[in-house]
């Protein structure tokens, strides 16, 4: 039980290379044993089949062709020996030679067959014994008359040749046998070979099973099992374990893989706490924005009728009393008068601030070309004054709000003919240029410029780089531009790299996808209060 468990943990830390590595010395092993019994067996049946053709076979006919020539030798000693007619010799001779032939042959075909070269042997000595008392003797005697040595040595003879026809017989007897041996050695030899191949092809039809048997167990089935694991994990089951089996380096894998899941479930579940914290605090941003808003409505909206009052009635005591009283109490009603005016104009502003993106908000296609005309139309008189000189680039047709446009135009170039050098005429430049589905806006004058440190802080309600007595204004400006650039999906800032002046840049697109948020989700009225006429 030890051993087996053992030889388990082995097996189990193998890896799918030394698997396959394993897996094919095996195979390729047995298939060459194999192949050296296929060529052992082709070998021994083609040594058995040229033996049977080119030894045997040859050597049967040799000897029949053998014993076809001392049959005419033979018969034509007899009949020269008993006629004396020449005639009869053309056959001996022939014997003869073919004799010589045949036996000539055998003893090359019989090479190294000890018993095939005895018999041999024993056959031309018999024939050499025929020859010798009976055959040359006669064919020596005179032509014309019949041989006596035929008619005395007829007895003899006959039994020498029937020696070389016992010889020839034994030979031949023989060599059938052989040829007989030779034949069934081939046939099992044959048997042998199919039986060899039918095992060599079974091998290998076992082998290529077990191979995608092992393939399947082994390497196909636990990727499939991961590929389905990961499937699901990529689908959104993030519970689902990644199983791990087969070989070890696909545990190892599955492992890894498992871990970097649980990681991947720990981060989501990180990232859906801050989900929800984010969803939380932008919900309480946006409950507070719309309640600053409408706070900012509100305010603005009822701060107008006492704030008229108290303009009217500092004013009132302005024209009533100037001269009356006392320098102070002349510059202390001047301040009042002052203030509630700068009050007045801060409330308008703040009022027009908080109606971007919630009153004016009907987007349709718009010609920013008119727009700017008619801006600059109604600026014409400080345009006038200060003698600014104003160019423009043809300007695009996109989907845009109108009045807020109107608004956007009104703030930078009256921004820029404000914040101009003393004594210098202004010149303002606007630009579009088009990339992609996008226009990049460009305000360009020779005014006062701005500091790069204050590059942000302009574009926030309510800050000022100057006094008010340098410069009017309720440092609204460029915050409604920000509000309404970004409220059409775009964005502005102050470019840096313009030093003789300076230059706002603003994107707008053709068409806004999304309108703000802000402005749908504060676009309540408080519905004790009327929207007051500009």
């Amino acid at each position: 039980m030890t051993g087996d468990a053992t030889l388990r943990r082995g097996l189990a830390a193998w890896t799918t290379r030394r698997w396959l590595r394993v897996g094919v010395a095996s195979a390729l092993v047995a298939l060459a044993l194999l192949g050296l019994a296929g060529a052992w067996v082709l070998g021994r049946t083609a040594s058995i089949s040229k033996d049977l053709v080119d030894v045997k076979s040859q050597g049967l006919s040799s000897a029949f062709h053998l014993e076809s020539a001392m049959l005419n030798q033979e018969t034509g000693i007899r009949g020269y020996g008993l006629t004396g007619n020449p005639d009869f010799l053309e056959p001996y001779r022939q014997g003869i030679a073919e004799q010589k032939a045949e036996t000539a042959r055998l003893a090359g075909l019989l090479r190294g067959d000890s018993t095939g070269v005895a018999d041999l042997r024993h056959v031309r000595d018999a024939v050499e014994g025929w020859q010798a008392r009976i055959a040359r003797p006669i064919v020596a005697s005179s032509a014309g008359a019949p041989s006596p040595l035929a008619t005395e040595r007829a007895a003899e003879g006959k039994a020498a040749f029937d020696r070389v026809r016992s010889a020839l017989s034994g030979q031949q007897e023989r060599l059938r046998t052989e040829q007989t041996r030779a034949r069934e050695d081939l046939a099992s030899t044959l048997q042998l070979r199919n039986w060899v191949f039918g095992t060599i092809a079974l091998a290998i039809l076992v082998l290529a099973g077990l191979i995608f048997e092992g393939l399947r167990r082994g390497v196909t089935r636990p990727l499939a099992q991961l590929e389905a694991d990961v499937r699901a994990v990529a689908s959104g089951d993030f519970t689902r374990p990644i199983t791990q089996t087969g070989p070890a380096d696909l545990r190892r894998l599955g492992g890894e893989i498992d871990v970097m899941r649980q990681r991947l479930v720990q981060e989501l579940e990180t990232s859906e706490q801050s989900r929800r914290l984010v969803d939380a605090q932008t919900a309480n941003l946006q409950r507070s924005n719309a309640e600053l808003e409408q706070f900012a409505y509100v305010a603005s909206h009822d701060l107008q009728e006492p704030l008229r009052k108290v303009s009217s009635f500092t004013q009132l005591l302005q024209r009533r009393y100037a001269g009356q009283l006392d320098d102070k109490a002349d510059q202390y009603i001047g301040f009042a008068v002052d203030g509630a005016n700068r009050m007045q104009v801060l409330i308008n502003d703040l009022l027009d601030f908080s109606r971007v993106g919630r009153v004016h908000h009907a987007h349709q296609s718009v010609d920013l070309g008119s727009v700017m005309d008619e801006t600059l139309s109604a600026m014409s008189v400080s345009i006038e004054e200060t003698g600014a000189k104003i160019t423009c680039d043809k300007l695009p047709s996109l989907v845009a709000d109108a009045t807020q446009m109107g608004m956007l135009w009104q703030n930078l170039i009256g921004n820029a003919i404000k914040f101009r050098h003393p004594g210098q005429q202004p010149h303002i430049h606007v630009t579009a240029v088009q990339e992609g589905s996008l226009w990049h806006f460009a305000v360009t004058d020779n005014g006062i410029g701005i500091a790069p440190e204050y590059a942000e802080k302009v574009f926030v309600i309510f800050q000022r780089l100057h006094t008010k007595d340098a410069y009017n204004g309720s440092g609204i400006g460029l915050a409604m531009c920000k509000k309404i650039v970004e409220f059409h999906g775009g964005t502005i800032a102050v470019d840096p790299q313009y030093t003789d002046g300076t230059r706002i840049t603003f994107t707008l697109a053709d068409a806004p996808t999304t309108t703000s948020d802000a402005a749908t989700t504060s676009g309540a009225v408080h519905p004790d209060h009327a929207e007051p006429t500009p």
